[in-house]
């Protein structure tokens, strides 16, 4: 589990393959002080675990299925990456949960700047937007951030400029891809909301009555 509250950037220094996914070899702008092997790293918000760690280097494998739904598909030697080790438990959450599981990938269609601020566009697929609202929480490449505005093919973010300093998100151009993970909430309330006690899908419409509380628990029995 991630913040979304980036710790710095790394490089990508070595690609090579690894069964049908691929190993990454990433070095940290800074020391990797307390991670050891098994320990998960969120690298432009994807969640990987670090098989091997010296110093500010580790190495990731990258599972197929991460390769299919996030940019480490088309990643490239000398990329710049946002990095984020796992939350503690004894940490203060400064952005929101982010579960470092990519939803899909996302296109900045749209830059501009407002004040001291940089609007972002991003395009997404109708999955993904159903999930976010306006003054919500999303994660972009694993940087935590707030919806200004959203409809069903895109969404606005503001980035300050610490913000656009210290992650990648300001030297993103126009045209590029990027990771995106939609708050986890969303997700369980519309399973919730879609599904019956057995697990199933539901069939007769999911509004709330009296008995879907009672039977989640929601009432106490008298």
């Amino acid at each position: 589990m991630f913040t979304g509250i980036i710790e710095g950037l790394g490089t990508v220094t070595g690609i090579r393959p690894s069964g049908q996914g691929r190993r990454l070899v990433v070095d940290a702008d800074f020391v990797l002080e307390r991670t050891k092997i098994g320990d998960s790293i969120a690298v432009n918000g994807a969640c990987l675990t670090a098989v091997t760690v010296t110093g500010k280097r580790f190495e990731a494998d990258v599972s197929p299925e991460t390769l299919q739904k996030t940019t480490f598909g088309q990643v490239r030697i000398g990329e710049r990456v946002n990095l984020e080790r796992a939350l503690m438990l004894s940490d203060r959450i400064d952005g929101h949960l982010v579960s470092g599981h990519v939803d899909t990938t996302g296109v900045l269609a749209r830059k501009e700047t407002a004040g001291n601020a940089i609007l972002l566009t991003i395009e997404v697929p109708h999955a993904v937007t159903r999930y976010i609202i306006r003054k919500g929480s999303v994660a972009i490449d694993g940087i935590s951030l707030t919806v200004n505005r959203c409809d069903d093919r895109s969404f606005e973010v503001s980035i300050i400029p610490h913000t656009g300093q210290v992650t990648t998100i300001g030297f993103k151009k126009q045209g590029d891809r990027v990771n995106i993970e939609s708050d986890m909430i969303g997700k369980y309330v519309e399973r919730f909301l879609t599904t019956d006690k057995t697990g199933e899908k539901e069939t007769r419409g999911s509004a709330i009555d009296m008995e879907l509380l009672a039977m989640s628990g929601f009432l106490n029995p008298k």
